[in-house]
Parts: structure tokens; sequence; C-alpha cells
């Protein structure tokens, strides 16, 4: 497999890749180009790190070994790379990475054709993703598409029909810490180059979600608006996680310092 080697920056516990926009979208065109066709491939695993990853990540053991496998943790949040920035020694993460955007600057950046499997959300949202996804982009090829309302018993299934798909990419929405567990879980049966963790990513596609001003993701405010957009759902998380991960992120950043 592959292996790219990029800095990382510890934040809040998790060893976050100081990693561009461009340098990400790349690695992963990269990654699936140096992958043989009709080859058993492992997977490169992507998680993103944001202040939710932060507080699962320091107050749930299983959430925290998901974590540590992955192959590249990327900023997610602005927060992230603000605080890789204080507390990075030297190194820091050179710019927010979303997982909102990662799935556009792929084909921006790399202009060779995937093939990618979108898996997670309501049906109707990961359908209508995928044929927006496919329409905007010319080297975007969706080669299929699985809502997330399964059980484990359905496990065995959707793997195989990812398999049966031969994507590059597969995009896995099904929220933390539950993505992170089916990735890890699966990568050994998965004949898939590249696993990228997404979230919510599907609803921002369709326009159900509604991505922030940029001025506010600038400012490592888009919690803040999409609280405001969805309190009901969101509000009680931000409540508990942001205060939760701010701590983590300081209590690590200078015990890190301290130790030398």
């Amino acid at each position: 497999m592959f292996k790219p080697v990029f800095d990382t920056v510890n934040v809040g516990g998790i060893q976050t890749a100081c990693v561009s926009r461009e340098e990400l979208a790349l690695l992963v065109g990269n990654i699936c180009s140096a992958s043989v066709k009709d080859e058993k491939t492992v997977p490169f695993v992507i998680f993103s790190n944001n202040g939710h990853a932060i507080s699962i990540y320091n107050s749930d053991k299983e959430a925290r070994e998901q974590m540590n496998q992955a192959d590249l943790v990327h900023a997610d949040g602005q927060s992230v790379v603000s605080f890789s920035r204080w507390f990075g020694k030297g190194k820091a993460v050179p710019e927010r990475t979303a997982t909102t955007d990662m799935i556009h600057d792929i084909p921006n950046y790399y202009s060779g054709k995937l093939k990618h499997f979108l898996l997670g959300g309501k049906e109707s949202s990961v359908s209508k993703a995928g044929e927006i996804l496919a329409h905007t982009y010319n080297n975007f090829d969706v080669v299929g598409h699985q809502h997330g309302y399964f059980t484990d018993s359905d496990e065995d299934a959707i793997c195989n029909a990812i398999n049966k798909a031969k994507p590059d990419v597969l995009w896995v929405g099904l929220g933390k810490p539950k993505e992170q567990i089916f990735c890890i879980r699966n990568k050994d049966r998965l004949n898939v180059p590249v696993i990228i963790s997404c979230g919510g990513c599907y609803n921002y596609i369709t326009g159900e979600y509604p991505r922030a001003p940029i001025w506010m993701q600038n400012a490592g405010l888009e919690w803040l608006f999409r609280m405001a957009s969805d309190p009901r759902k969101l509000f009680i998380r931000y409540l508990l996680t942001n205060p939760h991960a701010i701590f983590c992120v300081v209590k690590n950043g200078l015990a890190k310092r301290i130790s030398g």
C-alpha cells in the first residue's frame, strides 16, 4: 500500500496530519492510481478530527482505539487548525480540510476519473448526493450507494455489494463513532483503495443542510451556524462536547509542553 509521509501534530490526543486541501485530494487520487487492479487492496483509512471527535476520543475507549487505527486523520474543524498552531511546537495544520469540501476537492484537484461508493444517510439523501456529484464532475463516477439504516447483521451483504461495485473510494457517512467502528471492523474484507469517513456530508451536497458563510467557517464558528440551523438536534451535542473538547486540548497541550 502507498504510504504517504506527512508531519502530524497532537490535537486533543489525536495525531492530526499537517496537510492542505490540495495535498489531501491528490493523496487520495495517487493512492487509487497506485493500486493494482483485481488484486486485494489494503484500504487506506482516512478519519477526521474536530471538537466532536476530540470529545469522543477522550471519553470512549473503543472510539479511541478505532481512531488510532486510521492511516491519516485530517483537520475537519477550524478549531483544530487553531489549536495545532498554539500547541504544535513549530508544526501546524496549514488549513482546514473539511470533509464537505474534500468530496469536491478530489475531482477538482485530481484530474483522473475515480469510482466512488457512497454509504450512509437516508436513501433519498445519499442517492441524490450521488446524482449531483456525478452530474457536476465528469471524473466522479458513482458506482453504488447504500443508505445508513442497517444493522450489524447486514454488514456482510453490504461489504459484498461494495466489493462487487469495485470503487476506488468508499465514503462512510454514519456519524461518529459508528462510521469509525464500521470502517475498522470491515477494512480487512473491503477491497477498496481508500475509505473516508464523512459524517453528514451527503446532506450538505443535497442542500438539506446549509453551509455556514465563509467568514463563519474561517472563524471556526460553523458549529454555531449548524446549531442555530438545527437546535433540536445539535444544541445538547455542542453544549456538552465543545467545552469538553477544549478542556481536553488544553490539558493535552499543556502536558506536552511541560514534558518537553
